[in-house]
């Protein structure tokens, strides 16, 4: 429980500044990242011909979809754990609030679009398991025992979903860049420099001078 209490005790000390601690602000770049290639990878997956590339392709974003949905899974347990900053998106009432429910459709998508392609995966290729991070295996969810014509639904139904997914992730993304656009340029307060890896600035610290050259 002490580790516990150091590691609360650390992560406060950012977010009482009114910044999210290095732990949310990786766990924030690094799942943008991902979201970005998912997109670009899964538009890209209608270019291959049908065969054995194809299926390849899409197993690989499959498992990708899969370490998403875990990463948010410990991103919203750390949220937990240690609560969001309080800085100056939280005082502008409706669009708080709007905020609030843009990070919960964020939350909602990153479950469905991952498991909508798990079952997509598992209508197609039944015999071959996704693998966590590139390591765990996942079975294919049970449709094998379900008769041709119940494979089919579940296969529409899977692919309709993570269309419908992607759609709402397209129009989220747009929302939420340009809320943060706005925060930074427009209104100039401190929510985008909260979400930032912090630069050291003092000369005393063992980081200065990775982001700080000397002048000349």
């Amino acid at each position: 429980m002490k580790l516990l209490d150091h590691i609360r005790a650390w992560a406060v000390g950012f977010t009482e500044n009114g910044k999210y601690s290095p732990v949310g602000v990786w766990f924030h770049w690094i799942m943008a990242g991902l979201v970005l290639y998912q997109l670009f990878s899964g538009w890209m997956m209608q270019r291959y011909q049908v065969g054995g590339d194809k299926l390849e392709v899409y197993a690989r974003h499959s498992e990708l979809g899969l370490s998403l949905l875990l990463l948010a899974i410990l991103r919203g347990l750390w949220r937990l754990f240690i609560p969001d900053p309080i800085n100056a998106a939280d005082n502008q009432g409706w669009k708080t609030t709007a905020a609030h429910v843009t990070h919960i459709g964020f939350y909602a998508l990153f479950a469905l679009l991952p498991l909508s392609g798990w079952c997509l995966w598992s209508a197609i290729q039944p015999a071959q398991p996704l693998y966590l991070a590139g390591l765990v295996p996942l079975p294919p969810m049970p449709f094998y025992d379900l008769s041709p014509a119940w494979q089919y639904r579940v296969l529409d139904w899977a692919e309709d979903t993570h269309v419908v997914g992607v759609i709402g992730l397209c129009l989220l993304l747009p929302l939420h860049i340009g809320a943060a656009l706005k925060h930074h340029f427009w209104d100039r307060d401190d929510v985008v420099t909260g979400i930032l890896p912090e630069i050291p600035d003092d000369p005393t610290h063992p980081q200065y001078g990775r982001y700080n050259r000397p002048a000349g």
